[in-house]
């Protein structure tokens, strides 16, 4: 019998033949998920796609292989392109693959009402252990169907959070304590801009906003300018961003609170509002301090996608906050990164919230050379072209290198098993290690693409278009 490497092998060999054979590329992307290879899945499933744009199934077989990566808001954006696009032809398999996004991503609730509609498709697409994570019984999905989730009777929007199913059940949920609040730390990173490679424009923006507001606070009193605000970084992914805010907060020896979804949405109606505040409470009670939000758009998505109140109650606590009417903020700078901002609320990008908008490129030539030294300092090397590689990986993002390296060095560590002497790293060995590792950054340009020539009226993409060779 075939192993399961012999069978990708020979698919891959048919496909050389048939490169645009959608059903055998949408094969293999199906057997290479069925074995657990969920990066090379959306590989495949990216190539069928460009293919076949409108393909049902190669759509959610790649919401699947991004939500096996916990890439869980790309997946998310893919499904609900689903239903924009497909509203009649909803099979029940993307319901409930949607229920358990929500569900990751916090929203309880939604994620309820989504499962509900699965069984309404098929009843046999029923999960006992998702119904249990929502707090849905078998005996009584039928009247939450009937009863909490009915779109015509809107006094039912926020239903689907865990409810007891008979008096004593709901007298005991109302006597427990709720849950605590977001489980955050304060860092003083030891990093620095010394250790991030190029970004120099970059660097340059966040000392005047940042940096020099903290070392020099009286040239900035006397022109009336405050200490805070908001940056919002945006770009593909593995280009820096999370590293950068870390270094920025090392640079001025600040307080660093970082911030994910997990920390602020709660299944509970009204926590996450709650967590938020505490969140930008503990920044305020330790000024300086950088408050920093990775992947905000799943915070601060736009209220006109949402169908139901709750994410909106959050967006707009999250402008609140921002706006520190209640609360001042200054000696608090607030940094968001995303990797979607065509997904992010306009209110966000008004001045006085995210009132710096700074595009984070794939590091050019320069800046790749510099990364290629940071990362390989340490390391036995001999003789490295620094400059050499980093003019043949063009595209490659500061994780796309760090993943040659690490490439390079499972190489070395191999042959130093059979020989006993390790060896150090040469140029040849880097740019061996590059041949399989492909730039990320291609997939994210290519999503890009369309919001910076059909969506760019405000200029908001303009720095993405020479990207695009788009003049």
């Amino acid at each position: 019998m075939a192993t399961g490497d012999e069978i990708v092998r020979a698919l891959r060999e048919a496909l050389s033949v048939s490169p645009d054979n959608v059903p055998l590329r949408q094969h293999l992307a199906e057997t290479l998920l069925s074995y657990g290879r969920f990066a090379e899945a959306e590989e495949e499933y990216r190539a069928a796609l460009s293919l076949s744009p409108q393909a049902l199934k190669l759509q959610t077989g790649l919401a699947k292989a991004l939500f096996q990566q916990d890439k869980v808001p790309a997946a998310i954006s893919i499904v609900e392109d689903i239903f924009k696009n497909s509203p009649e032809i909803i099979p029940a398999e993307v319901y409930l693959l949607y229920s358990r996004l929500l569900l990751r991503a916090g929203d309880t609730r939604r994620a309820a009402g989504e499962y509900l509609k699965a069984l309404d498709a098929d009843p046999a697409a029923a999960d006992p252990t998702l119904a249990e994570q929502l707090g849905i019984r078998p005996g009584n999905a039928q009247s939450l169907s009937e009863t909490y989730f009915n779109s015509e009777h809107p006094e039912n929007e926020d239903a689907g959070t865990p409810r007891a199913d008979t008096e004593e059940g709901a007298a005991r949920l109302l006597a427990e304590d709720e849950p605590g609040g977001p489980a955050v730390d304060l860092e003083r990173p030891t990093v620095t801009f010394a250790d991030v490679g190029g970004m120099d424009a970059l660097k340059d923006e966040i000392r005047m906003k940042i940096i020099y507001p903290m070392t020099h606070p009286e040239l900035y009193q006397a022109y009336g300018k405050s200490m805070g605000g908001g940056i919002l970084m945006y770009g593909p992914p593995g280009c820096g961003k999370t590293y950068l805010a870390r270094a920025t907060a090392g640079e001025v020896r600040a307080n660093f609170l970082a911030v994910g979804i997990s920390d602020i949405l709660d299944m509970w109606l009204g926590k996450s509002e709650r967590n938020l505040h505490e969140v930008f409470d503990v920044a305020r009670r330790n000024r300086p301090c950088i408050l920093f939000f990775d992947e905000v758009d799943a915070l601060a998505a736009s209220r006109s996608d949402m169908r139901h109140s709750a994410g909106r109650h959050v967006i707009n606590q999250f402008l609140a906050e921002l706006d520190g009417v209640k609360f001042s903020n200054e000696g608090v700078l607030i940094l968001g990164a995303t990797n979607a901002p065509w997904h992010l609320d306009t209110a966000f990008l008004r001045p006085g919230r995210f009132d710096r908008v700074i595009f984070v490129p794939p590091p050019d030539v320069p800046s790749r050379a510099s990364i290629l030294r940071v990362l390989l300092k340490g390391k036995p090397t001999r003789e490295v072209d620094y400059d050499y590689l980093a003019k043949k990986l063009n595209d490659f993002s500061g994780a796309d290198l760090r993943a040659v390296i690490d490439t390079a060095v499972e190489a070395k560590l191999r042959e130093a098993m059979k020989k006993g002497i390790p060896a150090p790293l040469t140029t040849a060995d880097l740019q061996a290690a590059a041949k399989g590792v492909k730039p990320t950054t291609k997939a994210w340009f290519a999503s890009a693409r369309n919001y910076a020539i059909y969506a760019n009226q405000s200029g908001f993409y303009d720095d993405i278009l020479p990207y695009l060779n788009i003049s």
